[in-house]
């Protein structure tokens, strides 16, 4: 069996209630944007792309630190998320434009309670959510993996 398909196995034992998978579709994307964007406000210079605006050198070594550890599971599962991670970034930029010095508490109101409603459904579930860091970055491929099996792509 594939690392891949290991880690989701390892993961889905503790996801297996309705509400927790569901309270998990909308929370683990939110919690990872606001982990991006939390990194994009670390000073630090920015490269500026016309269309889709600046982001700091910090948020482009992230994510490609985390393009590469998802790539060694998966190519494709890789090259997917580096194509949300830039749209997410794209929205981190507006964000951090449109609420300038506060956007910080913005991802940190969203970081909270989205994990509020993460240990609610973990409680449901009945089963702790996992503490280890490499889960945190499973989480958003897990639920990608739903996608691309429900539309025939084999990743």
């Amino acid at each position: 069996m594939r690392k891949v398909d290991l880690l989701f196995a390892e993961y889905s034992k503790s996801h297996r209630n309705a509400t927790n998978k569901f309270i998990h579709w909308i929370c683990v994307p939110l919690i990872f944007w606001t982990i991006l964007g939390f990194v994009s406000l670390i000073p630090a210079p920015h490269l500026c792309i016309s269309y889709f605006g600046c982001i700091s050198i910090v948020s482009i070594v992230t994510v490609i630190v985390i393009t590469l550890f998802y790539i060694r599971l998966s190519l494709l599962i890789g090259a997917i998320m580096l194509f949300i991670m830039s749209l997410m970034e794209h929205t981190i930029y507006l964000a951090n434009i449109d609420f300038g010095r506060q956007s910080w508490s913005i991802y940190l109101f969203i970081f909270i309670i989205t994990w509020i409603f993460q240990f609610i459904g973990h409680k449901i579930e009945g089963k702790k959510p996992s503490q280890d860091v490499q889960f945190l970055l499973i989480g958003p491929i897990w639920l990608l993996s739903f996608i691309l099996k429900k539309s025939g792509i084999r990743y």
